[in-house]
């Protein structure tokens, strides 16, 4: 009698445990998500920020190119390029390979 009141504490120990347990998994099953939507939401981010960045850079480069082939540009009266016609166009260390990047 003595032995099973002891195996009985120990199962309502175990028991309480096991139950802390579950909690923090849940716990940590929310955080998961939390973090995985918060992860999400910057890739979102970082990937607009470097088509920016890319924009920005064809945009200087072209202007570099223009500027360095002595073409007038005014602002009013000049058209925006397309990069295609500015990968057509330029030369020198600047080349489409190095230009575009390959998407994940």
């Amino acid at each position: 009698a003595e032995k099973n009141l002891i195996l009985e504490e120990k199962i309502t120990v175990l028991q309480q445990q096991n139950e802390e347990l579950r909690a923090r998994i849940e716990q940590n099953t929310v955080i998961t998500r939390q973090l995985s939507e918060e992860n999400a939401n910057l890739q979102e981010y970082v990937e607009k920020e470097v088509e920016e960045k890319k924009r920005l850079s064809r945009t200087n480069e072209e202007l570099l190119w223009k500027l360095q082939g002595g073409e007038a540009v005014s602002p009013v009266k000049s058209p925006p390029a397309s990069s295609t016609a500015f990968y057509r166009c330029s030369s020198g260390n600047s080349s489409p390979a190095k230009a575009r990047t390959v998407r994940r």
